[in-house]
């Protein structure tokens, strides 16, 4: 078993002096690195870094695991992929009642495979689950007890060996990346979602750069020359979403960033991220994260600050 202690320090920004940079043990001589640990609780505080990191964690129900805006109590098993640089996360002990937890963090450069070598078609799903990843990536079931021997053992291998597996292991799971799971919202973790389509990504950057306004499907429409109705099918297929949930979820992400990283009012917040109702904002958000976004500025101030 390797088990290895990281430092952490507080990041200093023009909006926020408490978020928890964490310095992490990885070597530049080093591919990764494993800490496995058994655990009667969760006291690490919400953080971030650069590396990458897969976070693997067993008998936990009732764990309350935050990655950037998205907040879920997970089951006996989680595992969940982060590759957005300085994207928030933490596991918490939440209603956890579980006395040997098991986890079993890796962390690795975003330079473990460089630009001339994840471009290559045989690790083409890799690079794909690495971009969906920089939102947070949740696995299914079936993904995790593909790869569960992998990980059990990987502590034990040394070298070359480890480093193979370690591949493998990300293989893997990149062939379960249509069914894994994006957590945070994409606004609020500074990611401009990636799309193949021109037309959508024509839309996509319109619609980040005017969200304050208001975004009519006849526009979006006319913009890409297709007609309403085409359009609305059209990118429903494509994002999964219908125009007015996409431009909801992206004014939502900025506010949740802004509501972590300002000290603006609430109404102000409401109306700088392009919601004319302060009582209609309020009841999207909650709708949205299961909490109002007073509750949201509370909670997650509270899990930053440890100082």
């Amino acid at each position: 078993m390797l088990i290895f202690a990281a430092k952490i320090k507080p990041m200093n920004n023009a909006t926020n002096t408490h978020i928890i940079h964490e310095i992490t043990p990885l070597s530049d001589k080093d591919c990764f690195y494993v800490a496995e640990r058994v655990k009667t609780e969760f006291t690490y505080p919400i953080h971030s870094h650069e590396e990458y990191e897969l976070n693997f964690i067993e008998k936990a129900a009732g764990v309350r695991r935050v990655i950037g805006d998205s907040s879920e109590v997970i089951g006996d098993f989680d595992l969940v992929l982060i590759t957005g640089r300085e994207l928030e996360h933490v596991w918490e002990q939440h209603e956890c009642q579980a006395s040997q937890v098991r986890e079993i963090t890796i962390q690795f450069s975003s330079q473990l495979l460089n630009e001339s070598l994840i471009n290559k078609n045989q690790l083409e799903s890799i690079q794909k689950m690495f971009t969906k990843a920089q939102n947070g990536l949740c696995f299914p079931m079936r993904a995790i007890m593909k790869v569960y021997d992998k990980l059990d053992t990987l502590a034990q291998e040394q070298g070359f060996y480890a480093f193979i597996k370690f591949l493998t292991i990300l293989y893997e799971l990149s062939l379960y990346v249509e069914e894994a799971r994006t957590l945070s919202s994409s606004s609020f973790a500074k990611i401009e979602p990636v799309f193949d389509s021109r037309r959508i990504q024509k839309v996509q950057k319109y619609i980040n750069a005017n969200y304050k306004e208001e975004v009519r499907l006849e526009q979006m429409a006319e913009m890409v020359g297709m007609t309403s109705t085409s359009f609305s099918r059209f990118f429903k297929l494509r994002t999964g979403k219908t125009l007015s949930d996409y431009v909801i979820d992206i004014r939502i992400g900025y506010a949740s960033r802004m509501l972590v990283d300002s000290t603006m009012s609430i109404a102000e917040i409401c109306y700088e991220c392009g919601f004319n109702n302060l009582s209609n904002f309020n009841r999207i958000f909650k709708k949205k994260k299961n909490c109002s976004p007073k509750e949201f500025r509370e909670y997650y101030r509270k899990k930053k600050i440890i100082f």
